[in-house]
């Protein structure tokens, strides 16, 4: 899917979103309301924790918006047979999204084939069941050559979307890392960014990157935005550091 910020629609745009739901304190009412919101702005997916799964599933089954969760999140280090039963149960619940981390401290071991092995059992648990799987970086711990490794590693153990963060690290999406991250799979693997892309222009700057999904709370802000846009309206005003940031 090949997006263009210039002629993209609202539909499109909306479906570019995972409304992110992951903050540790959230409660079952704030996840309903978070369920709400993606279903009245028809995004891609609501991405809730695990305990969340068959309550977003439930709330959501009249709307178009889908059921992501988390594996191995937020640090990757659980072993892989804990992340293949994760993965189970989050699809048993109603998953048909998975953002798996993958074990970054493996990676800058240079443990390659570690990494590579513990994504391929998620995605082919996954698979098996029809479920798509993200692999999650994290870019803030890892230099541009490990970030080009992850690529070529997460590609070759059958992922359908490489990601650049999980929003609770020092750092988030950057541009920067989106062109590496696109530059470095081929043309059907899919970038999906995350770690607090904030306004609309930061959005629609993603996109310019080749990236087709991004994960966001302020899905409100940047789609109200997107429709005063297209009405000639001004949109809200943020200062250029603020647009990218954690969740």
């Amino acid at each position: 899917m090949s997006l263009n910020s210039k002629t993209i629609t609202y539909e499109q745009l909306a479906k570019v979103i995972d409304h992110s739901l992951l903050r540790p304190e959230l409660t079952e009412s704030d996840v309903l309301a978070g369920c709400e919101l993606a279903a009245r702005y028809h995004v891609a997916t609501v991405c809730v924790k695990p305990c969340d799964v068959r309550l977003a599933k439930d709330a959501l089954k009249d709307s178009d918006v889908i059921v992501s969760t988390v594996v191995g999140f937020p640090h990757g280090s659980n072993l892989t047979s804990v992340k293949v039963t994760e993965a189970k149960q989050a699809m048993e619940d109603g998953a048909l999204e998975l953002d798996m981390v993958l074990n970054i401290g493996r990676l800058r071991s240079g443990e390659y084939n570690y990494v590579r092995e513990d994504i391929r059992a998620v995605c082919n648990t996954a698979h098996a069941r029809g479920v798509k799987v993200k692999v999650i970086f994290e870019n803030a711990y890892l230099t541009d050559e490990e970030k080009i490794t992850a690529c070529k590693l997460s590609e070759a153990a059958g992922a359908d979307w490489v990601k650049t963060s999980t929003g609770f690290a020092p750092g988030g999406a950057t541009l920067d890392d989106l062109r590496l991250m696109r530059a470095n799979v081929g043309e059907t693997m899919q970038i999906k960014a995350a770690g607090g892309v904030r306004t609309l222009p930061a959005l629609l700057d993603v996109i310019d990157t080749g990236t087709t999904r991004c994960g966001a709370t302020a899905t409100v802000t940047i789609l109200d935005d997107f429709k005063k846009m297209k009405e000639g309206q001004p949109v809200s005003e943020s200062k250029p550091e603020a647009a990218f940031g954690n969740y």
